[in-house]
């Protein structure tokens, strides 16, 4: 039997509006990030699900609140959903970061799974239990409908994954997962599919 898998990215934070990595910090949403949150919540009202997972990070969980409250659900929280481990890249733009270290930079441009950033969590490993997180989560809601809020650079990974694509193409063949954009999978044993992707929820 498969399960439907509905993967949201958060809302807006303050750091992603000037483009800079949060990864696993903890940041606010902005005004237009609570908004888009509220659009998500609204579509879920529209769309309903049978359960709500979120990364542990406050920027998912209050992304998938106005979602849990349409439904009246409680969220699970799944530590492994969090987003990558940026290291040195933590807060930063990429701009700045190739302004200290252009090799680096322009190697992560070439692959950045093989050439991460300094300190940075293994982008293979972040995939890995990525993954896993949602085997577990489409096992516990067999048959089911499920929305995942959670992160851009974690779920283009996964995406990659579930799809057979390299992992180092994550940044050209997903360039960008849209805040509270929702993204549709079925997964049963063994088989993947993508049935939507990057749809706007307003």
């Amino acid at each position: 039997m498969s399960t439907t898998l509905l993967l949201a990215r958060h809302g807006q934070t303050v750091w992603h509006a000037e483009n800079r990595y949060a990864g696993i910090s903890d940041v606010a949403l902005t005004e237009v990030g609570v908004a888009q949150a509220e659009a998500l919540g609204r579509w879920a009202a529209a769309h309903p699900v049978d359960a709500i997972w979120t990364s542990p990070l406050s920027r998912a969980v209050l992304t998938a609140a106005p979602a849990a409250r349409a439904l009246n659900l409680v969220p699970h929280t799944e530590p492994a959903l969090r987003e990558c481990d940026f290291g040195v890249v933590e807060g930063r733009t990429l701009a700045e970061f190739a302004t200290e270290d252009p090799g680096a930079a322009e190697a992560f441009r070439a692959d950045p799974v093989a050439h991460p950033f300094p300190e940075s969590e293994d982008p293979t490993a972040a995939a890995t239990r990525g993954l896993a997180a949602l085997q577990r989560i489409a096992a516990a809601h067999s048959g089911g409908r499920v929305l995942v809020v959670a992160h851009n650079t974690l779920l283009r990974l996964v995406l990659c994954r579930l799809l057979s694509i390299p992992l180092s193409e994550y940044r050209r063949t997903f360039p960008m997962l849209r805040n509270a954009a929702v993204s549709e999978i079925r997964m049963s044993q063994g088989e993947n599919a993508l049935l939507s992707f990057n749809v706007p929820c307003v």
